[in-house]
């Protein structure tokens, strides 16, 4: 299956910053891929140069096979954009809006009824066309931009934080929305909300200043290879006697004898740990292994810490 996004090698400079630093990762149809990251991760840069309305420094995008930088207007017509600030005109109605972004998509007099019923069925709007965005709720005004993202119905679809400023309500219907799309296309979103990743994406990737920091599919365990050990100790030592013990990168002290154990890498087996600990005369009452989760991930590559 060919993807429906590749980046290779990108780059995007402000003045001497580099907000995004050797970039490549691929998106495939039927895929929701959660783009998080710390505030000036580079999260939105990259999702405007895959919109196209940004020039990357450096590097190269494909977007259904098409050079982006060679072909722009081929590349993004078959991609639909919802920035963090949705595009919208309060003094239209709804469907005066998404008439009008359907001609700015070059959809055809011909099917452009239809394609814009289409997008207000995807949406839930059907019942408010005649009604002015300005009026609408936040959560409705958020469906309004997520429409006028698919009324073309691109292949890929962008969505840069959809959620932000809603209520628990209608963060549940938008993530509802979202996973829709992503059955038939290739939705890439940003977002800051951990929970919103885990009930809508297939995969993560995490950027930390600008650079790739972490990758895995939300479909198995988040955590890195190497994983974690939740242990119960008779005789507990002192922390500095467990992190000594060969493949322990570090150690929480949970409760009275119960601790979480980080392997240094995949190289250390559950055998050979427990045959250490074992030999360490502690008494080892229980041994369990854990992957961490996707907020504990997140925090330790964007501030170095262990736990949470």
């Amino acid at each position: 299956m060919d993807p429906l996004i590749k980046t290779e090698g990108l780059y995007r400079y402000y003045g001497g910053h580099c907000a995004v630093r050797d970039l490549s990762f691929e998106l495939y149809p039927g895929e929701v891929l959660g783009l998080l990251g710390p505030n000036g991760a580079g999260k939105s840069s990259t999702l405007r140069m895959l919109a196209g309305n940004l020039a990357p420094s450096a590097g190269n995008i494909w977007l259904n096979g098409v050079n982006l930088q060679a072909n722009p207007i081929q590349a993004t017509g078959g991609v639909g954009y919802l920035p963090e600030n949705p595009p919208l005109y309060p003094e239209l109605t709804v469907d005066e809006y998404l008439y009008y972004c359907a001609r700015l998509h070059r959809v055809s007099r011909g099917v452009i009824d239809e394609a814009v019923l289409t997008a207000k069925g995807h949406c839930g709007l059907d019942a408010v066309g005649q009604r002015l965005i300005g009026n609408l709720s936040k959560g409705y005004q958020q469906r309004v931009g997520i429409a006028q993202a698919i009324v073309h119905n691109p292949a890929v679809v962008i969505l840069d934080e959809p959620t932000v400023g809603l209520d628990p309500i209608q963060m549940r219907e938008i993530r509802s929305l979202i996973c829709g799309l992503g059955t038939e296309r290739g939705v890439i979103l940003s977002t800051h909300i951990l929970p919103e990743v885990q009930a809508t994406c297939s995969r993560v990737l995490i950027l930390h200043q600008g650079e790739q920091a972490y990758a895995a599919s939300l479909k198995h365990d988040v955590g890195p290879a190497s994983g974690c050990f939740l242990i119960r100790l008779a005789e507990p030592p002192e922390l500095d006697a467990l992190t000594a013990v060969q493949g322990i990168s570090y150690a929480d002290q949970l409760a009275d004898g119960h601790y979480r154990l980080y392997l240094e890498g995949a190289e250390c087996s559950a055998g050979k740990l427990i045959e250490q600990l074992v030999q360490g005369g502690w008494g080892l009452e229980e041994f369990i292994a854990e992957q961490p989760g996707l907020e504990q991930v997140f925090v330790r590559i964007t501030t170095g810490e262990q736990s949470i």
